[in-house]
């Protein structure tokens, strides 16, 4: 099996040593176009927390196009609750695997709960990828696809897992740099 490779844009941005706060772009913002057409998704967004106030926010989208709804959040709030309605971040605060959902419409509702999906995210297909370190969970990244189901390959499931661990510093720095 070989390893996933990133676009050089991507690489390049993964490997710059500018802090993950940048004025005019961060690092983290501008990754999410790379995530989102290297997986052909409508959007892909970047929620950020600190698992020790257990406060977080959406802090980067990115959208195809203006008919995507943007769901960036512009304050931190406090977000165990999410965990009673939404058995995917359940999932992640438990640290458990990534999770790849082809349709929500038809996914286990022990996996999705589908009119929390359909209310907040509206989006038909996602990958739920989990930032987690020492068992905490520091961030989601959620690449997805709006109208129609979408299977997701064995290699863009590799991508993803390859490039979590390189987003996860940036991440756990911005939340320190933030304040979260």
């Amino acid at each position: 099996m070989t390893a996933p490779v990133f676009s050089a844009s991507l690489e390049a941005l993964l490997t710059s040593a500018g802090s993950p706060v940048v004025p005019n772009g961060p690092v983290l913002f501008d990754a999410l176009p790379h995530v989102g057409k290297a997986l052909r998704a409508d959007r892909c967004f970047l929620y950020l927390r600190n698992p020790r106030s257990a406060m977080g926010k959406i802090a980067f989208c990115w959208c195809r196009n203006q008919s995507i709804p943007d769901v960036t959040e512009p304050a931190w709030k406090t977000d165990l609750s999410i965990a009673d309605e939404d058995p995917l971040f359940a999932a992640a605060l438990r640290a458990d695997p990534s999770v790849f959902v082809e349709d929500v419409e038809t996914a286990d509702p022990a996996t999705v709960n589908r009119a929390f999906e359909a209310r907040t995210f509206g989006h038909r297909a996602l990958i739920h990828a989990h930032l987690v370190h020492e068992g905490e969970l520091w961030g989601i990244l959620q690449p997805c696809v709006f109208g129609r189901p979408r299977r997701w390959s064995a290699s863009e499931r590799q991508w993803i897992e390859a490039l979590l661990p390189r987003l996860l510093p940036r991440a756990i720095a911005f939340v320190g740099e933030t304040g979260g």
